[in-house]
């Protein structure tokens, strides 16, 4: 298997709010503490940041408001300028590209949906959804036809001609999300995309957001403040507090292996049924029973209790080869089932 490339990465990035943020890194050998921002009237939104976004990844950045996530985010986009430090996009340092050339890879490479939807009221769906293309001097013939596909892809056929007032939130929201899919971004950006909308519909557009990457396989990065949306679509997360990034790792390590007291009190609501695996509760072989239920590693225990509820056989575990690895006793998920944090 192909080992997947890093897209986007950066290396101690620092966003200082202040009178003269670089010189003042300078003097303090790019490690600053607490006392001496304080004492300087400095704010340290993004404190040497360092993390890999790998080719296909869904990267959640998580943290209370005021923690950072989204200052880091525009940083890696380089909406904002970093104080100090690397950002490496596709093999690209972007601190060093003119702003015409940042101005292209923006246009052609990535894709962003905010908040807030930020459509224009007077264009249509097809006409907010084309903007971009137009944007990029694609000839309107084609990027209408682009345009089309996109917005079939989000669910939006026949309301082409709608305008934004005439959508629903998360019809609104699928608009924004198919203009940023319209110039084929290589990284997709999403700053708490679902936020402003009612949980019914928020719980659809997470569903809608989960199947148009299993088709797209995109690159993202999704800023969020909810664990539980977390949980459901991240391939790893990190939590951030205060400018610094606490803890990256999949849903699983953080629950299991927090990095400290901040991250176990993160962590702690969350039904471990929903984040831990088969493979985090397996026990060693002691023979296999004949028609025993076959599971992947990957299995959730939420998925797993379903499957064990209507058998009186535990599950074996078993890798891409069907090869048995351990097993998982109804015990050992009622357990898990019964416990919190």
């Amino acid at each position: 298997m192909r080992q997947k490339e890093n897209m986007i990465s950066c290396r101690g990035l620092w966003k200082l709010f202040g009178a003269e943020p670089e010189q003042f890194l300078q003097e303090h050998g790019f490690a600053p503490d607490d006392e001496a921002l304080s004492r300087e009237g400095y704010v340290a939104a993004v404190r040497d940041a360092t993390l890999d976004v790998a080719e296909g990844e869904i990267f959640v950045i998580m943290g209370l408001s005021g923690s950072g996530k989204s200052t880091l985010v525009r940083c890696l986009s380089r909406l904002v300028d970093a104080t100090a430090g690397e950002v490496i996009f596709d093999g690209q340092d972007l601190q060093s590209l003119s702003e015409r050339a940042l101005t292209s890879i923006r246009r052609h490479k990535m894709g962003m949906v905010f908040q807030h939807f930020a459509l224009l009221p007077h264009l249509t769906v097809l006409g907010n959804v084309a903007f971009p293309l137009e944007i990029q001097g694609m000839e309107r013939v084609v990027r209408e036809k682009r345009a089309m596909e996109m917005i079939e892809l989000v669910g939006l056929s026949g309301r082409e001609s709608y305008y934004p007032r005439e959508l629903s939130g998360g019809q609104q929201q699928r608009v924004g999300i198919a203009r940023s899919l319209a110039v084929e971004p290589d990284v997709w950006f999403l700053d708490e995309p679902f936020s402003a909308l009612d949980p019914l519909i928020r719980r659809e557009m997470q569903d809608e957001f989960l199947r148009l990457q299993t088709m797209l396989h995109k690159t993202i990065v999704f800023i969020t403040h909810d664990f539980d949306e977390a949980i459901r679509v991240a391939d790893r997360i990190a939590i951030m507090k205060d400018g610094v990034l606490v803890q990256i790792g999949t849903p699983e390590q953080l629950v299991l292996t927090p990095a400290d007291d901040y991250v176990r009190e993160f962590t702690k609501e969350i039904p471990r049924a929903k984040v831990l695996s088969a493979h985090s509760v397996m026990e060693p072989l002691d023979g296999i029973e004949p028609d025993a239920i076959k599971v992947s590693p990957q299995t959730k225990l939420e998925d797993l209790a379903a499957q064990l509820a209507d058998c009186d056989k535990d599950a074996v575990v078993v890798d891409a080869d069907e090869r048995p690895l351990g097993r998982v006793t109804r015990q050992s998920v009622i357990s898990v089932l019964m416990r919190r944090g």
